[in-house]
């Protein structure tokens, strides 16, 4: 079994997941080998919540150049997380 920490990578801060928070909804990056499971498991053990439902995105990394260099952003998934009513994460209240 996997540290749960490691599943976890980091909170996704943007307009958009802040605008999904209205509806018990938080947005991570979690390891692109971690499944449904696995991040329900680890979000419950680190903060301590209850989850509802997990939906998970495989994101593509977009293609970069630097002069004539080329190259891509790192492939990522990300977990939007959905908790049981009246449960809330601590990291992101004041935001």
């Amino acid at each position: 079994m996997r540290n749960y920490h490691d599943i976890i990578i980091k909170p996704v801060i943007t307009e958009k997941s802040m605008d999904l928070l209205a509806d018990n909804k938080y947005t991570f990056i979690v390891d692109r080998r971690a499944n449904k499971t696995e991040v329900k498991n680890a979000i419950e053990n680190i903060f301590g919540v209850k989850v509802e439902k997990v939906n998970t995105l495989n994101l593509k990394g977009k293609p970069k150049r630097m002069g004539r260099f080329t190259g891509k952003t790192a492939d990522r998934k990300k977990a939007i997380v959905t908790l049981k009513p009246g449960q809330k994460i601590r990291i992101f209240e004041g935001m």
